[in-house]
Parts: structure tokens; sequence; C-alpha cells
């Protein structure tokens, strides 16, 4: 990351004016370090008094400004956050599933991304409000105060004008290290964090099946190679830190020297030697502060390249401007999608129709991409080749995951997540549609539907795609644990929703929905890696509500 990246300032526009305040305070804090320099000089020279009162009045001015530029350094580490944060949130929301699919974003976990909103974005607290002030001083003090003392003596401005610039470089050689060490730490981080949630989702199962124990000793290696990268970017810092402060003390023991000779054999007056043993340490230390704060926020700095990575990859499928798509049919033309690490595609060539008042069954082996076709009509998932047209809203799909996400809360609540101010009437009528006659409204349903059975659980995700009444709905795996009895009323429900004008696209193995639909498109023939790669794309897991605008 660049010392001052302008994509904070495009995506933190908060916090622009705070950072001009910032520059502003730097350069009058320049002038007011030479000013102090200039007045101690005169007052131990001259040995008067009549200076100390200008000094007391500088220092003064000095602290003042180091206050205001710590205030405004906070402010705009609240600005920038704030805003980073949120539309970290609002790009997460948008892109849905396709957070992991869409190209350029790169594949980011459900605790990777809850770990960079929060303690990640976090982190970038100490770049405002230690790395940036540090940055405008290290620009703006050195400078003027170079140019002062070569105005003062010639020779020692040559000497700090040599010396100056070995600080910046080997900071700037130790600082790329530190960001490929802060980089690794961070990837560790989220490896961490993404793991940690899994095993805690996935806890019940594991002690059932007697595999708690061995995730122990998993998360202990993660931990372990977690530990490992703090403390090899701690070690750097310590060890960077040393060599700045020798260059540093070198530097300036160089320019006491010399001026110590020239004083010595009286080729300098006493004045101009003591403004610039005075001025030569304030050259040199706001670029040895600057060294040590970017180890301090180097974390920061990792987490808002992921965030950056989130912010501009990919697109975000865009409304179609159209309220409804009554009477619209949705072509589906050769689309392939290939996968990271799979040698085939699948889907591979897909093509079929969906039509107002039809079903249309959408069948095929399990890993030939079904799911991950489902992604590519809603718009989550990008083809690699083919088209779908018209480009749908996702306010006209109604729509039910292989895997339905339920939250805490009662069954009605869940019910009405896409349709918020639903009547009781409205509700209770999806339920009977969907088959959820066992189950009472005001029942509790726990996070991720705990207290439900894999069927119920479908069957209240089913309710909430048929409450919105999209003219699109798209259902995967709609009757899966379904018995006969339940699996023919749903039937029945999607029947009546084709003949009142819907599009009812299915995937299902089923035999009775297969025979049910009145069109039936067979994308088999293109798997070839089992069905780890159709589930990359079939948004398990990832909490959009379903029959909802993301």
């Amino acid at each position: 990351m660049r010392p001052l990246d302008p994509r904070l300032l495009r995506y933190a526009r908060r916090s622009a004016v705070h950072i001009a305040v910032l520059a502003v305070l730097g350069a009058i804090t320049a002038g007011l370090v030479i000013a102090q320099a200039e007045l101690l000089a005169t007052a131990v020279a001259d040995r008067t008094v009549t200076v100390l009162a200008p000094l007391a009045a500088v220092i003064a001015a000095r602290a003042l400004a180091s206050w205001a530029s710590g205030a405004a350094a906070h402010r705009a580490s609240a600005a920038a956050t704030s805003e980073l944060r949120h539309r970290l949130l609002a790009r997460v929301i948008g892109l849905g599933p396709a957070r992991g699919q869409t190209p350029g974003t790169g594949r980011h976990s459900t605790g990777k991304l809850a770990e960079l909103a929060t303690t990640g974005i976090d982190a970038l607290d100490g770049y405002f409000t230690g790395y940036l002030p540090n940055l405008v001083l290290a620009i703006a003090v050195p400078l003027a105060v170079l140019a002062t003392i070569a105005a003062a003596d010639p020779l020692s401005g040559i000497v700090v004008a040599v010396t100056l610039p070995l600080v910046p470089l080997f900071g700037a050689l130790i600082g790329l290290a530190t960001g490929r060490l802060a980089k690794e730490r961070w990837q560790a981080l989220g490896t961490l964090a993404h793991h940690f949630l899994d095993v805690v989702s996935g806890l019940p199962t594991l002690k059932v099946f007697g595999r708690a124990g061995a995730q122990r000793e998993q998360i202990a290696k993660v931990t372990d190679r977690y530990r490992r990268a703090t403390m090899a970017a701690l070690r750097l810092a310590f060890l960077s830190s040393f060599a700045l402060e020798l260059i540093a003390t070198m530097s300036v023991a160089l320019v006491a020297t010399e001026i110590g000779l020239r004083l010595a054999y009286g080729h300098l007056d006493l004045r101009t030697g003591l403004l610039v043993l005075i001025l030569a340490p304030e050259a040199y230390l706001p670029l040895r502060a600057l060294g040590t704060q970017f180890h301090a926020t180097a974390d920061g700095l990792a987490a808002a390249e992921e965030v950056f990575a989130v912010l501009e990859g990919g697109s975000i499928p865009q409304s179609s401007g159209h309220s409804r798509l009554d009477a619209t049919v949705i072509r589906v033309e050769h689309v392939t999608v290939r996968h990271q690490g799979r040698a085939g595609s699948a889907p591979r060539d897909a093509t079929l129709t969906i039509a107002p008042g039809r079903v249309t069954a959408l069948t095929g082996p399990s890993g030939c991409g079904k799911s991950t076709l489902l992604q590519c009509i809603l718009g989550f998932r990008v083809p690699d080749s083919g088209t779908i047209a018209p480009r749908l809203a996702l306010d006209d799909i109604g729509w039910l995951p292989q895997h339905p996400t339920l939250f805490a809360g009662t069954v009605a609540a869940n019910i009405r997540l896409g349709r918020p101010d639903a009547p009781e009437a409205a509700v209770a009528l999806a339920a009977r549609e969907a088959a959820l006659d066992d189950v009472p409204l005001d029942g509790a349903v726990g996070e991720r539907g705990v207290g439900l059975s894999a069927g119920q659980r479908r069957r209240v995700a089913l309710a909430r795609a048929l409450l919105v009444r999209r003219p699109v709905l798209l259902l995967d795996e709609p009757t899966a644990g379904l018995d006969a009895g339940r699996e023919a009323a749903v039937l029945r429900t999607l029947r009546g929703y084709a003949d009142a004008g819907g599009a009812v696209l299915v995937v299902s193995h089923r035999p009775a929905v297969i025979a049910a639909a009145d069109d039936v498109a067979d994308i088999g023939g293109c798997a070839d890696e089992g069905d780890a790669g159709a589930r990359a794309g079939d948004g398990s897991g990832t909490g959009l509500p379903v029959g909802a605008p993301a």
C-alpha cells in the first residue's frame, strides 16, 4: 500500500477534509520547529532573556498544534473506518453468494469477511491517528529544516542532505518485507477465523461422530501458524526500529562532529552552530517516528488491501428497471461455467427456456452445475460463455437455495423475511401452500433453523419464496426430504403458481417433480469432478434471504 493511497480518499471521502487539516497543521508545525530553534539559539548565544516570552509562546503553539493534529487524525479515522465499513457491508450484501465467485473479488469466506469488517477495519485507526500525522510531519518538517540549515550553514546543509535520504531509503526496504509479513499474518488470521467459525457451526455433528477432539489439533496448528507469523512481524519491527535509530543517530553525530571542529577552529559562529545542532535531530525525528508507526499500522494496511479487493472486484447485478417480468420468456443459451481447480465445466453448454405459465424441471447428475446455473440466472455469477436474457432484477425473483438459511426467531418471522409487512392471513396461506402444516407459525426457531427438521426448514424457506409472489420462481430441490403426500401438495402449489402466470424453474432429481413439469431440461453429461464443483456456486451458508431483495 502506498503512503497515502488515493483509494482511501475515494472510498472514505468524509476523511478528506480532516486530512487537509492535517496537512495545514504539518506546515504550521514545521514553521514552529524552526522558530523555536531560532529563539533557543539566540537565547543561549546572546545570553538574553528577552526571547523567553516568545519562546514560551512558540512552545505552547507547538503543543496546541500537536493536540489539534491528534484531534483531526482521530476524526479522520472515525470518518474513514465508518464509511469503509458501510461500503464493505453494502458491497457484500450486493454481491450476495457471488462474493466468492465474482471475478476479481477473490474468495472471502464468512469468517474472513467478519474479521475484515471488524478487527481489520478497526486496525486502520492506527494508520490515521499515528501514521498519517507522522507522514505529514515527515514531509513538511525535514524539508523546512533542511532549507533553514542550508541557508544558515551550507556545509552542514550538504551533510544533512546526503544523510537524510538514508532513513526513508532503509525504511522503504524494510517496509517491503514488513508488508509481506503483515499480509501473511493477516491471511493466517483470516484462515483461523474461518476455520474456527466452521468448527463451531458444525460442533454438534462433530461431537456425534466423535471428531470434535481431532479438530482441537487442527485449530492448534492454525493458531500456531498465526503465532509464528505474528512473532516474525514483531522481530522485524524491533530490528527495523534499531536500524532506523542507528542511522539517524550516526547522521546527527556526523553533523555534530563537523560543527564542533569548525567551532573549535573559529570557522563558525556560536549562534549558527547552536541553530544547526538544535535543528539537525528535528530533521530525522519525524522520519524515525514514521518508520515506527508503519509497523504499528501494517495490519491495518494489509486489511485495507483486502477491503479494496472486495470493493473493486467484479460487478454487482443491477436491476433490469422492470418491476415485473410478466409474459417475458427467459432464454438460457449455451451457458458454460469453468471452476478453479477443475478440468471440466459445470454447467457446459446449458440451454433451456423458462416461460410464464409453465413449470420447467432442471435435471442432471450431481456435479453437472445445476445450482451454478441458478446462480448465473440470478446474476450472482457471470458465466464464462453463453447468454441469459433478459437480465433479471432480484425484485422479480423468488428463490429457494439448495441449503436455505433460517434465523433465530419464529417460523412466521422467517417466512416474512422478504415481506416484513405481510399480514397474518398471507403468511398462513404461504405456509399452507408449502405444506407447512406440522409446525406452528409462532413456534420458536433457533439460529440456522435449530429446532426444525431438514424438511421443515426447506418448507419454511419455500413459504418465504411463495409469500413475496414474484413473477419468476427459482427452486433448488424444493421437495428434498419430504414424504410423498407433502411432495404432492408442493407440486400442486407450483402448478397453481404457474397457472397464475408465474415462470417456475425447479432443480430436482425426484421422479414425481420431473413428471409434473411441463418442460424438462437435462444438462447432464458435463460432470467430471463430482459434486464439489457444482456446489461451489450454490450459495449455501451465505445468509442471503430467500425471495428477498439483496
